[in-house]
């Protein structure tokens, strides 16, 4: 994030301040001001933010993920900055935000562990993935999984868990996690 300061008076002098990296909100939207809206076969928000880097009359952004296996994700761009509200439809920012998702830990946010699966259902949406996690924790077979988000393989979010630990790898349809 920059912070213009203006010293003005005789010096004239302004002043750039950096105040750390501004970062995208995953889970939370920015409704109204949109004066352009275009679809991403991709379903990546970080297409949506790039977009908007690009765009001088941008100032904010929201990606929506895919609704249903027909229906594509959505980028909007705004000509102000809205409001952020919480909603786990979207990942909103402020230009100049990448997409910063959490890093470490048990759950592994945009990964992929393609391969393994020994069984597979329907779970209820859940941004952090949590009851595939829940899932596989109690069972002893299970030593990864991942959750993927509704719209990308169909309208439901579903999990897939794993009898053998595969390569991560990005895809912001999912979320994934190794339990033992």
């Amino acid at each position: 994030m920059r912070f213009l300061i203006s010293l003005g008076g005789a010096l004239g002098l302004t002043v750039l301040a950096l105040a750390g990296p501004a970062q995208a909100q995953s889970g939370f939207d920015r409704p109204g001001a949109d004066y352009l809206r275009f679809d991403i076969r991709s379903g990546d928000p970080a297409v949506c933010a790039a977009r908007c880097e690009r765009d001088a009359r941008c100032r904010a952004w929201s990606f929506s993920y895919p609704r249903t296996h027909s229906i594509l994700a959505a980028c909007r761009l705004k000509n102000s900055v809205p409001s952020r509200v919480e909603d786990n439809c979207c990942v909103s920012g402020v230009r100049g935000a990448g997409v910063i998702e959490p890093r470490g830990g048990p759950i592994e946010y945009s990964i992929d562990r393609t391969g393994g699966d020994y069984r597979h259902f329907d779970v209820p949406a859940d941004p952090s993935g949590a009851s595939c996690k829940t899932a596989c924790e109690g069972e002893k077979r299970c030593r990864a999984w991942t959750y993927v988000r509704p719209g990308y393989i169909g309208p439901a979010a579903r999990c897939y868990l794993k009898s053998r630990i595969t390569r991560p790898r990005h895809k912001p349809c999912c979320i994934s996690g190794v339990v033992r």
